[in-house]
């Protein structure tokens, strides 16, 4: 047992490690650079060939076929003992860094943001190493702890099997909603809901008191399943308010249909920009920097954006999107432009015409109003800070 959870042990530091070394890496070549290496991994072809592998995984979970390392392969690996898990699991980190966890968080922003402004490579790797170490620390736990805990082989393994192919197909879907209408993500969200009710026996006739709970859960799933396809078949996108484009705001009286976001409008490249903020000439603007595939984008999407206070906010303010989903050269100018590493980020520039405050990372509905409330005062205008670039 003790040998056992020694190796869990390794095997889920060399995955924390990878997963470290890359940011780190990654860091140092954003901040020297001003580009975010993680946006060129949320390619759609990238994306779609980890959601199809996802697939291949969640169907020999449930038994479809046998996934088996070439025998050769395996002969090989055998001459260095255990130590080739090792190997894949130092690479799987590594893979996840990368197309995981594309997006710019709060302290990663301003990790880069210190190697950036002070020069400081070998500083500034060290903290992004150890920012990724502080992330690993709950995996490591429980990669650690799982082998101590979990009960002796046996047919519940299949259960165990089960869940993982849906927690598999789970995540092959989160992919796509990166690059898929919310419609369709919902729709795919639907069928994974509706199948794994069948499997849990919702329409099972079963006696005992064990058998007709898992069947009373699997028609919870398998209802669940439904309202979801109906909220997608109206046009809604989101998972937990499957229903909302049934549903009226509270004070809403009027039958016209209902936006769930306030007006932006979308530009893609610096001269688009620039002619939007022209045209908002006397009036205060907020420019957000969004991709479809940042994660914290459509988290702030649901959570600010659509929030009933920072929409009455936003009322007397001209919204200016920036899509830099393509990754493309015109995404890369504007966040080299604008000393950005990735999306998120939010820039507010007063009625003449001048950034009052930049903020990269993930906004809630109360920090976003407070910014709006206080962030009045004299600063560099924005050409001069295209300028400086």
């Amino acid at each position: 047992m003790k040998q056992s959870r020694r190796h869990a042990f390794w095997t889920s530091l060399a995955y924390v490690l990878g997963m470290a070394v890359t940011y780190a890496i990654a860091g140092v070549i954003a901040a020297v650079t001003g580009s975010y290496l993680q946006a060129f991994f949320q390619s759609p072809w990238v994306i779609s060939g980890f959601s199809a592998l996802f697939v291949v995984l969640a169907l020999s979970m449930f038994g479809f076929y046998e996934l088996q390392v070439p025998s050769a392969i395996q002969s090989r690996l055998s001459r260095y003992g255990k130590g080739g898990h090792f190997s894949s699991a130092f690479v799987m980190g590594i893979l996840s860094a990368l197309i995981v966890g594309p997006c710019i968080a709060a302290p990663l922003a301003g990790a880069l943001l210190f190697i950036a402004h002070t020069g400081n490579l070998f500083m500034g790797g060290l903290a992004l190493f150890l920012l990724a170490l502080g992330m690993g620390v709950p995996l490591l736990i429980i990669g650690t702890s799982a082998g101590h805990f979990l009960p002796k082989a046996g047919a519940w393994m299949d259960t165990v099997k089960a869940v993982f192919g849906v927690v598999l197909l789970g995540v092959a879907i989160w992919f796509l909603s990166r690059i898929v209408p919310g419609t369709v993500s919902l729709a795919l969200w639907s069928a994974l809901a509706i199948i794994s009710g069948v499997f849990m026996g919702a329409f099972t006739a079963n006696s005992g008191g064990w058998p007709r709970f898992f069947q009373g859960l699997g028609l919870l799933v398998f209802a669940y399943g439904l309202t979801l396809g109906v909220g997608a078949l109206a046009g809604g996108s989101q998972v937990l308010e499957p229903l909302r484009p049934f549903v009226a705001p509270a004070g809403v009286t009027t039958s016209a249909p209902q936006n769930q976001l306030p007006r932006f409008t979308v530009v893609r490249s610096l001269t688009q920009l620039y002619t939007a903020l022209a045209s908002a000439k006397g009036h205060p603007v907020l420019v957000d920097f969004w991709a479809r595939w940042c994660v914290e984008c459509q988290r702030m999407d649901v959570e600010t954006y659509d929030n009933r206070r920072v929409e009455k906010a936003l009322q007397s303010v001209t919204l200016i999107r920036v899509d830099v989903t393509a990754s493309d050269a015109a995404s890369r100018q504007l966040l080299h432009h604008f000393q950005l590493f990735g999306p998120p980020a939010v820039l507010l520039v007063n009625p003449v015409g001048r950034m009052v405050a930049q903020y990269e990372g993930y906004e809630g509905p109360d920090t976003l109003l407070q910014h709006l409330r206080q962030e009045l005062g004299h600063s560099p205008s924005v050409n001069d800070v295209s300028k400086k670039s």
